[in-house]
């Protein structure tokens, strides 16, 4: 954990604030003196968390109703989020759609919800406010989750990996970009997490939970406290050199599916002495 009141006297705004990851990047933000602004298109569900969190840490959650996927909206969020709390010094991009299927089922309307959703809309909040903030002259902070698939890319759930590879691409480019204007631009990548509304989506029956967990090497699912952690940190002036960067949290898995040999962990202490005896077997022969 950073120091408390690390954040005091900044503002953040999380889209997509409400629930699972960006509601724990939120209470930890808040929890460290941050001023939090959340959005997202459900009103009630926004209201609802930040009353929670403001009742919680002390510290001031607004809720703004916003469709990432409308240019307009964003920018009659942005005017809205000025007159609560001034532009904001740190940008966090989370709002997110997904869902599986086959790609041969896919219509237009599903690659476009998706798609509208997470690259769409992370461009517009970004653009719109990276504006405003170049012509005040204002440092921040871009942070974007995205998934360690926008790396690799994955069947069934093709439209999230081409728009999550478009959000990190973003985000380098304007890394590189935008830094002369005291603009950040970093990406977390989580590996499965448990989130009410992710695994009511994505593992509908519960069947894959326990296949994903086999393939983990540290044995378990992330938790959304390690997420917000992790995003605290980039956020904070202690990561202040920090940019451009895709750092994966997903314990192991990525690199344990990448090496080809990696399934022999699955190998019992017995299983090796018996194919160490044939191998020497074979030498000898």
């Amino acid at each position: 954990m950073l120091p408390p009141g690390c954040f005091s006297g900044k503002v953040a705004f999380i889209t997509g604030g409400g629930t699972g990851l960006g509601k724990a990047m939120t209470s930890n933000l808040s929890t460290l003196g941050a001023e939090c602004v959340i959005a997202s298109r459900k009103l009630d569900v926004l209201q609802k968390t930040a009353d929670e969190i403001t009742n919680q840490t002390g510290n001031k959650v607004h809720a703004i109703q916003c469709d990432v996927r409308d240019p307009q909206a964003v920018a009659g969020c942005m005017d809205r989020l000025q007159e609560l709390t001034g532009l904001p010094d740190v940008i966090i991009n989370n709002a997110a759609g997904n869902f599986v299927s086959p790609s041969e089922k896919l219509s237009a309307n599903a690659w476009r919800t998706v798609t509208d959703i997470v690259l769409n809309g992370t461009a517009y909040v970004t653009l719109e406010l990276g504006k405003r903030l170049i012509q005040a002259q204002k440092g921040a902070v871009f942070l974007a989750i995205t998934t360690i698939y926008a790396e690799s890319g994955s069947g069934f759930v093709v439209p999230s990996a081409a728009a999550k590879s478009g959000v990190e691409t973003l985000c380098k480019s304007l890394a590189a970009e935008w830094g002369r204007y005291g603009l950040r631009f970093n990406v977390i990548q989580p590996g499965p997490i448990r989130t009410k509304g992710a695994f009511s989506r994505l593992d509908p029956t519960g069947m894959f939970e326990k296949a994903m967990i086999g393939r983990i090497p540290t044995g378990r699912l992330g938790t959304p406290g390690e997420i917000g952690n992790l995003a605290a940190y980039l956020c904070s002036d202690y990561a202040s050199w920090v940019s451009g960067a895709v750092i994966r949290m997903d314990g192991g898995e990525y690199v344990s599916m990448a090496g080809e040999f990696n399934e022999l962990r699955r190998v019992t202490p017995e299983q090796w002495a018996m194919m160490e005896a044939m191998i020497r077997s074979t030498k000898g022969s």
